[in-house]
């Protein structure tokens, strides 16, 4: 009896799962409407690590299908090659090497060998990390120092100008740690990526807010000085509570124009507790680092108050559901679960800990500020 094996995707199939899939459409609803299993579905996506591939075409100089069919009938016809190619605008020796390649004058066929010639480009191209040790060598450095592929390559560009040959695409990293049928960047660099996944994920969703807390003479963020909004002056810093499991939390403060980071170890999630801390690390800042602090509604700031009193620096509130409004500090969040996963206990760790990981995404280039690192961007404002 013969096995009957997992039915396959059509052509016109695999398209629009992978036109579904970079719409940010989860494999369930995929499968739901292509109706296949979801284990169908990610063994697609997973062959090619949730890459979409790259549709094939023909070279731009290749012989086409109805030129393959003219030296066919010029062959028929004896014409020589020369004649054959004259007709057809190609060079003789382009006509010569493609009769050979095929069995010659008494064995070629257009449709087959045209066949044999698509069939024939599906050999791998070689990865550009697999042809260039070196710069493979400062990718998987980089990597296992957590920075993430747009990072790498950013920094690249930014550190040897004048050498293209240490030039590689974020794309070009992400494929090669996804599609391991490569064999270029060992499997396990993957588990230094911020979201440790097999698979790359498309982007889209939208991220929760909380409900509002009740902030007594909250000043709103819509007051804010100009010279916040458009990031130009040092010393405004956006905040919000990291929580983890057993009711364990830290703060975190990111400056707004250099993007630089501060990690907070705080004893439990009321009021005083955070105020305290945060007071207590803002005090040593220097004085052109404090001007303003923009948190969300959560109730853990509700003692702004003794705040702005113990450090002179003004808070503002975000809009409720708003947590775009803190968009620096919900990135460094996005980049601290790297470190510290949901359902992580966060009591265990030291502040020397909590510096420790501060320090390291504080040493990552940064898109945003033309991969320059925010330690050397607060350093120039500094000086």
């Amino acid at each position: 009896m013969a096995r009957i094996g997992r039915p396959r995707l059509s052509p016109e199939q695999k398209a629009e799962l992978w036109e579904r899939w970079k719409g940010g459409q989860c494999v369930s609803d995929i499968a739901r409407v292509l109706a296949r299993t979801k284990g169908a579905i990610h063994y697609v996506l997973a062959l090619t690590g949730g890459i979409a591939p790259v549709a094939r075409r023909r070279g731009a100089v290749a012989l086409v299908l109805g030129e393959r069919e003219e030296i066919s009938r010029g062959i028929a016809a004896g014409r020589s090659i020369r004649r054959i190619a004259a007709g057809l605008g190609r060079a003789p020796s382009t006509v010569s090497r493609e009769v050979a390649r095929h069995g010659g004058h008494g064995a070629y066929r257009a449709t087959e060998a045209d066949a044999r010639t698509w069939e024939r480009a599906l050999r791998p191209k070689v990865c550009r990390l697999a042809s260039h040790p070196k710069l493979r060598w400062r990718v998987a450095e980089k990597l296992a120092l957590d920075w993430s592929p747009e990072q790498i390559s950013g920094w690249l560009k930014r550190e040897f100008p004048d050498d293209e040959g240490l030039r590689v695409s974020h794309e070009t990293i992400y494929r090669s740690l996804f599609v391991q049928t490569r064999g270029v960047l060992k499997k396990e660099l993957i588990g230094h990526l911020r979201a440790v996944r097999r698979m790359r994920q498309p982007k889209g969703g939208t991220t929760p807010s909380r409900l509002p807390g009740q902030i007594v003479d909250a000043v709103s963020i819509r007051e804010r000085p100009a010279e916040v909004e458009d990031r130009a002056v040092p010393g405004h810093w956006e905040g919000d509570l990291l929580s983890g499991t057993n009711n364990s939390h830290m703060a975190t403060l990111v400056e707004r124009h250099s993007r630089f980071a501060m990690l907070i170890k705080v004893q439990g999630k009321d009021t005083a507790s955070v105020v305290s801390a945060l007071s207590k690390r803002v005090r040593k800042l220097p004085l052109e680092l404090r001007r303003s602090l923009t948190w969300d509604r959560g109730k853990e700031m509700a003692d702004h108050k003794n705040f702005t009193i113990a450090t002179d620096v003004q808070v503002y509130f975000c809009d409720p559901r708003s947590p775009w409004q803190r968009g620096s500090n919900e990135n460094t969040n996005g980049l601290l679960r790297q470190y510290f996963p949901k359902g992580t206990d966060l009591s265990g760790y030291s502040q020397a800990y909590l510096n420790k990981i501060a320090l390291r995404l504080n040493q990552r280039p940064r898109k945003t500020l033309g991969f320059e690192t925010p330690a050397d961007r607060l350093r120039a404002v500094l000086q």
